[in-house]
């Protein structure tokens, strides 16, 4: 039933695309189709139409967003590719592994805008500098971080004997999970691996996570993940399991440890850039998908006093030193 119901709007959010288009002042109007595993992000929606509309693109105006392409299923990607293709958006902006390549498998031709964790490893572009095809975007490696997110884990919360990760199906590598289990081998620790596909499926693994007797957790980088992450902090801290999570803004939020890339500022420097480069007729292949060169920690002092833990002078002046953003909650 919800399947039908997201369609029958998608379609009559197309019909009124037209009307739209009459009510602006003359002119083109633009119109982006989304695939977002996550609801609609207020802080990066206005970071990134903020930036856009320096360029000229503005959101209500001359830019038409389809608002129903926020917060689906992974089972939902496919139609609602679909759909948007069907009404021929003039680009389609997606993020995380599985909304680009349902993107991708939906049209050839449409410019893609998208970002994921590792754009030429999973196969939407050549290369980083020469995209070619119609998608080019960002390439955020974040599960090139899972390693040193379980490293500053185990320095944070030290006695550590027992981790556990928790893994999205739908983007993590089985060799990523190997090359985990090995540094964790390495330093006298035992990783269980926790494997999961869709939301429903992520309050039961945390569960079996704790009752395995896991003292930590390292929430793995992932946009099916990340969109579920309402559900993730407040099942972690009940169970009082120390974790860290792919961004920092997720300590903001209340997770002990977040590491990665600023979201906010993706959005703002980079993305709204190529949107506009693409809005005025460039090629996808033309644009170099781009990397974040900044890598933000933050740690909340709330979240690690309410689970009683005290975290090392030395990790807290080590990470003062080489991040950008250091975060206590307050």
């Amino acid at each position: 039933m919800r399947r039908r119901h997201f369609i029958m709007l998608l379609g009559g959010a197309a019909a009124m695309w037209p009307l739209v288009a009459r009510a602006q002042e003359p002119g083109r109007i633009y119109r982006l189709g989304y695939l977002y595993l996550s609801p609609r992000n207020a802080p990066l929606t206005a970071a990134f139409f903020d930036a856009v509309k320096l360029d000229g693109f503005i959101d209500g105006q001359n830019l038409v967003v389809d608002d129903h392409g926020f917060g689906l299923r992974v089972d939902e990607l496919a139609d609602h590719a679909s759909a948007i293709v069907k009404a021929n958006v003039d680009l389609i902006v997606a993020a995380g592994d599985p909304t680009v390549r349902a993107a991708q498998q939906a049209t050839k031709t449409i410019p893609i805008l998208a970002i994921a964790d590792d754009m030429v490893r999973s196969g939407f572009v050549a290369s980083l500098a020469e995209p070619g095809g119609n998608t080019t975007g960002i390439s955020i490696f974040s599960t090139e971080l899972d390693g040193k997110r379980q490293e500053m884990l185990l320095e944070a919360v030290p006695g550590i004997r027992h981790l556990a990760a928790l893994a999205d199906t739908n983007g993590t590598l089985p060799q990523q999970l190997q090359a985990l289990q090995e540094a964790a081998h390495a330093r006298g620790v035992d990783l269980s691996i926790y494997r999961v596909a869709k939301a429903d499926e992520i309050a039961g693994a945390i569960d079996a996570a704790k009752s395995s007797g896991a003292t930590a957790l390292n929430v793995l980088a992932s946009a099916m993940l990340y969109a579920n992450r309402q559900i993730i902090l407040p099942r972690v801290a009940a169970l009082g399991l120390p974790a860290i999570y792919q961004f920092p803004s997720m300590a903001e939020e209340g997770g002990l440890m977040g590491y990665g890339p600023n979201l906010e500022r993706i959005y703002r420097d980079i993305f709204a850039r190529q949107l506009a480069k693409l809005l005025r007729g460039a090629k996808p292949a033309d644009i170099p998908v781009e990397q974040p060169s900044k890598f933000e920690l933050a740690i909340n002092l709330k979240t690690a006093k309410a689970l009683g833990l005290t975290i090392p002078e030395t990790f807290l002046v080590r990470a003062d030193e080489v991040t950008i953003l250091f975060c206590c909650g307050a």
